[in-house]
């Protein structure tokens, strides 16, 4: 599983107030604590930046690159900031991200092309995003995989992102993305998603696990890449498990039967959870609020 870093993120105050007072020391900082860490990439979100955008991209790229050697995606709708960051940028850099709306998708892939980067398409229209796996997938098919091939992005090259959403408020559509990342393998690019976002507005003491249950579930599906945050030793060896396959633990043998039952499109049997164990009974918990199998309430989780 490849992460891209997700900690250089325009949300979190120190990361905006380090913009402002262009705070170099900090940048590289958490760019190396994050590289250490395993992140094959990482993401550079400065927010739309509209009118500085061009100058702070650029600056906060050369900054990166000086400590550390992988790919940076630039996050931003401001594409003269993309464009000036493609500029300086070592390495084959990701642009996140178009969407299926006529006007990005009309000049971002203009400009992957010019630069020959990776490009995260999210299957989001002007009405927004679809509930539903195959109307999701659809959005991939119909418009953004030709508008990448009528400009020449490779395939390799195109990440597409199904978009997961908050589990709080937004309960459906979070199965739905696992079904659509299952569907997406056949297409030939890359799948790619955020996963912190299926946590968003939970109480923070709450949020890892529902993301490190939800990240075994995607590796299920086959997904290839995630934005996330690869400080998070758990949600690592989450996946060191699944991808070594190692079951010398109970709460190991849970999570590969969670995984082996994605992966076969089939449910996973509450046979295997051990119901005395607080640990898997809350990650069985957590899988049934993730299928939207029981509706999520902050309380049920807490019990």
């Amino acid at each position: 599983m490849r992460i891209i870093g997700e900690n250089i993120h325009i949300l979190s105050p120190k990361v905006k107030e380090a913009i402002a007072n262009r705070d170099r020391k900090f940048f590289q900082d958490l760019a190396v604590r994050q590289v250490e860490a395993g992140a094959w990439a990482l993401d550079l979100n400065i927010g739309p930046q509209k009118k500085a955008g061009h100058e702070i991209l650029p600056w906060l790229v050369e900054a990166v690159q000086e400590v550390v050697d992988v790919p940076l995606s630039l996050d931003t709708t401001n594409l003269a900031a993309i464009e000036a960051a493609c500029e300086i940028v070592k390495q084959q850099p990701i642009i996140n991200s178009t969407s299926a709306e006529a006007e990005r998708l009309e000049k971002v892939p203009l400009v992957a092309a010019k630069y020959h980067t990776k490009l995260i398409a999210l299957t989001m229209e002007a009405e927004g995003i679809p509930v539903s796996a195959e109307a999701r997938v659809n959005i991939a098919l119909e418009k953004l995989i030709p508008r990448c091939e009528e400009v020449g992005i490779p395939l390799d090259d195109l990440m597409i992102d199904p978009l997961v959403l908050t589990v709080k408020g937004c309960q459906e559509y979070v199965p739905e993305c696992i079904e659509a990342v299952r569907i997406l393998k056949v297409t030939g690019a890359g799948v790619q998603v955020g996963l912190s976002n299926v946590s968003n507005s939970v109480p923070n003491e709450m949020r890892p696990l529902i993301n490190r249950v939800y990240c075994v579930m995607l590796m299920g599906a086959g997904l290839d890449t995630m934005i996330a945050d690869p400080l998070d030793k758990q949600l690592k060896e989450f996946i060191r498990i699944v991808e070594q396959r190692d079951d010398s633990t109970a709460v190991g043998r849970l999570l590969l039967a969670l995984h082996d039952a994605v992966a076969a499109q089939e449910q996973l049997s509450p046979d295997v959870v051990d119901m005395d164990d607080p640990e898997q009974v809350a990650i069985w918990k957590t899988v049934q609020i993730l299928l939207n199998k029981v509706i999520y309430a902050d309380s049920y989780l807490r019990v």
